[in-house]
């Protein structure tokens, strides 16, 4: 099924963080494109706005904000943002986030900060504030949820060995948190919001791109021979796309995955089983 023909995400009122690029705006252009009205939140109110510009093209309603999701405020002023506009918020999807190389021994104490604080506390922020919304409105149907939480982790969060293993510590256990959470967030807000995880694998962002040419200096190879290599192992035999991701946040948002929760979704071209 394509994305935008996913039955019943036409009309939700949908928020998502760290929308301006990547796989945040690739989230923003299907969920409009399938009919929904998105808040699009990043740290810059002009990246917002332009990316709101495309969606209104497939004639919903878009509004952006600017929000640091580590800051309190910020993230309440989202949730009220998104609420005014629509009249209520259906999905939060927790995408914002950040990604170093470096190796294992040259970490410091800012760069967990780093991690900690945007991958968890961001995601955290913005669960807990979508869900006091969103424990204030009606259900989205009769014997539906009021809404959905849907929380962006990663495969990286599943395990700590690998070829990546001495040069993302903080990232994994920031997602390895983030899966976590998803757990505990599901438990504690059942069943009036559903809270799900994805993670990905191998996305082609420029997130990626700039990870490649800090490890292709470490390894002392070429710019791009990196991620080619992780990618050859990809049984699907490409790399994935933000595409990828945002059908799987369609059929999670949608009343298809109403009785999923708790749950972190590997998609990853078959990186991983189990």
């Amino acid at each position: 099924m394509q994305p935008a023909t996913m039955p019943g995400i036409a009309g939700l009122a949908v928020a998502i963080t760290g929308a301006a690029q990547g796989i945040g705006r690739s989230l923003a252009l299907r969920f409009a494109e399938a009919g929904a009205h998105v808040a699009v939140a990043d740290l810059r109110q002009e990246a917002c706005d332009a990316v709101c510009d495309g969606l209104r093209a497939f004639g919903v309603n878009a509004v952006g904000v600017a929000a640091d999701v580590t800051q309190p405020a910020d993230v309440e002023r989202l949730v009220a943002t998104a609420a005014q506009a629509f009249g209520r918020l259906d999905v939060m999807i927790c995408n914002a986030g950040v990604a170093q190389v470096k190796p294992f021994m040259e970490l410091q104490a800012a760069d967990w900060d780093l991690h900690l604080g945007v991958n968890v506390k961001g995601a955290f922020l913005c669960l807990q504030a979508a869900a006091r919304q969103m424990a204030r409105q009606a259900p989205l149907a009769p014997g539906r949820p009021r809404g959905k939480v849907i929380n962006m982790a990663s495969i990286a969060g599943r395990y700590g060995a690998g070829p990546m293993a001495p040069y993302q510590g903080p990232y994994r256990a920031s997602k390895a948190a983030v899966i976590s959470l998803t757990q505990t967030a599901a438990y504690t807000l059942a069943p009036d919001v559903t809270v799900n995880a994805i993670c990905p694998g191998l996305v082609a962002t420029d997130m990626w791109a700039r990870m490649d040419r800090t490890l292709s200096a470490l390894e002392n190879g070429r710019e791009g021979d990196v991620f080619a290599r992780r990618v050859a192992a990809v049984p699907m035999g490409r790399a994935q796309t933000p595409e990828d991701v945002a059908g799987l946040a369609l059929y999670l948002a949608s009343p298809a995955a109403d009785y999923m929760t708790g749950q972190s979704i590997n998609i990853d071209g078959g990186l991983m089983f189990g």
